[in-house]
């Protein structure tokens, strides 16, 4: 087994008791790479040379072993910026942007002792549920790479899956952490709306987008939690409420909890073998001393209508910024700005790109502002008060990750809405805010991984965590990729 293939916070303690270097790790990250990267392609960029030059430095004086990550990689999606390198966001837009700053997340990475080891690939800007709509080609799922990773962040799952990536950031909207996380048999977490800062994160749908870890397990999920989390001046969505530390709060998770299942929710179209996984799990809490309560989200039916609606229309105005003039992608010569502009746009963003302005631009149009986009806002605020009212009976809320396995290669390209539901069950925490996050709860019959996804309360990442650690415990999940 080589080094790239253990959890986090057990690298980190070999790493502190000297037992081996960060330039030891960091070679067998690069082996691995080397080695599956062609077929899974999970990267946009992998900086070969920079991590090892730097972990080859921290291995000769030893500063490292008083840093939190302690001179360990980890991976970023490319949409949050790393300064002095490109972030393409999947799209040609920005083939050959690099960034001047870097992103709050990775100066907190970087200042507790990580080395950013490469940029992850995704559906562009953001916007898909497969990796399939990256301008730089799909990345595979690990497990099988007939199958799609998930999406948006597949890039960053099928990294940490197929040990390519010890750990990785990626970026939640409805749920492109938690999807990915469930078809690619890893933990992803979605924090809370302004637990994490979103400076440095290339806006989709800026009162959605959250960025948060995908991890081999609950324990490194909550260490890189506790390192990217707290208040940041220069996002104003940035909440302050202190920095918890995740990774001593999972090491002790609570004996009894009680589980919410929201079943008026779970019959929104199943595959039978994702719904008898998750009764197989709430069999196992209930075996295991959990108390399960039948909660009603009566809202949440009509998430995916009001996700598609808000998230388009936020999409059409941020993505407005990209025109060829100041930065991105411009077309040849023109006569004028009106061409420039619309050539530029019209070469430079991907299909799904397009759909989704077209969309969001119309819903806020004058006529229609009230007839979908208002409409879409009090749907959301319902389901806000549905979530409020269910965690009057329960500690966290456990529905599966997602309602299908992962599915084939072009199998719901040139069907949007048929894509568009794989988010059914992320959604809802989206639109409310929430912290959500999907572990694994077991495998098909044809080996592909399956997720359950905790919800918990407005900042309740601690129960959240400590649930899901003590889930993990329970379902003992040892399934690994076959790359």
């Amino acid at each position: 087994m080589g080094l790239n293939e253990l959890g986090l916070c057990q690298l980190v303690d070999m790493l502190k008791a000297g037992d081996v270097s960060p330039f030891e790790v960091a070679s067998d990250l690069f082996a691995a790479v080397e080695a599956f990267e062609p077929n899974i392609r999970a990267y946009i960029e992998f900086y070969a040379e920079d991590l090892l030059e730097q972990t080859k430095q921290l291995s000769s004086n030893g500063g490292y072993r008083t840093k939190r990550f302690a001179g360990l990689p980890i991976a970023v999606k490319d949409n949050i910026v790393v300064k002095g390198k490109r972030t393409t966001c999947g799209s040609r837009m920005l083939a050959d942007w690099a960034s001047p700053y870097d992103a709050t997340v990775v100066e907190r990475l970087r200042s507790d002792g990580a080395v950013i080891a490469g940029k992850t690939n995704l559906d562009e800007f953001g916007m898909g549920s497969s990796t399939e709509n990256s301008a730089f080609g799909p990345t595979r799922n690990p497990w099988n790479t007939k199958r799609v990773p998930g999406g948006s962040s597949g890039g960053s799952a099928a990294a940490v899956a197929a040990g390519t990536a010890l750990a990785a950031l990626g970026s939640d909207t409805g749920g492109s952490i938690r999807q990915p996380a469930g078809f690619c048999g890893v933990v992803g977490m979605k924090p809370s709306y302004g637990r994490v800062s979103r400076y440095g994160l290339v806006a989709f749908a800026s009162s959605l987008d959250q960025i948060g870890p995908l991890t081999k397990n609950v324990k490194d999920c909550a260490l890189v939690l506790s390192s990217i989390c707290g208040w940041d001046a220069r996002d104003s969505t940035s909440l302050q409420n202190g920095v918890t530390d995740f990774e001593h709060a999972v090491a002790d998770p609570p004996r009894t909890f009680t589980v919410g299942v929201p079943r008026d929710l779970l019959t929104m179209g199943m595959d039978a073998v994702v719904e008898a996984n998750f009764n197989a799990t709430v069999e196992l809490l209930e075996a295991n001393g959990a108390e399960v309560a039948e909660v009603t989200l009566p809202h949440s039916r009509y998430a995916v209508a009001s996700y598609y609606t808000v998230a388009n229309a936020e999409a059409s105005s941020n993505l407005a910024r990209f025109d060829g003039v100041k930065y991105g992608h411009r077309t040849g010569a023109t006569s004028d700005l009106y061409t420039l502009v619309t050539r530029s746009r019209d070469e430079g963003f991907g299909d799904e790109v397009k759909r989704r302005i077209l969309l969001g631009t119309y819903v806020l149009s004058a006529g229609y502002y009230d007839a979908y986009y208002l409409q879409a806002e009090k749907v959301r605020s319902l389901i806000t008060t549905d979530f409020d009212t269910a965690f009057d009976r329960c500690d966290v809320i456990m529905m599966p990750t997602s309602p299908t396995p992962a599915f084939r290669f072009g199998e719901r390209t040139d069907e949007p809405l048929h894509m568009y539901l794989s988010d059914v069950f992320t959604i809802p925490a989206s639109l409310a805010g929430l912290p959500g996050i999907s572990i694994p709860s077991g495998t098909t019959g044809d080996g592909l991984p399956l997720g359950v996804q905790l919800i918990g309360p407005p900042l309740g990442e601690t129960i959240v965590l400590q649930s899901a650690a003590a889930l993990e415990q329970m379902i003992g999940f040892d399934g690994k990729a076959v790359v």
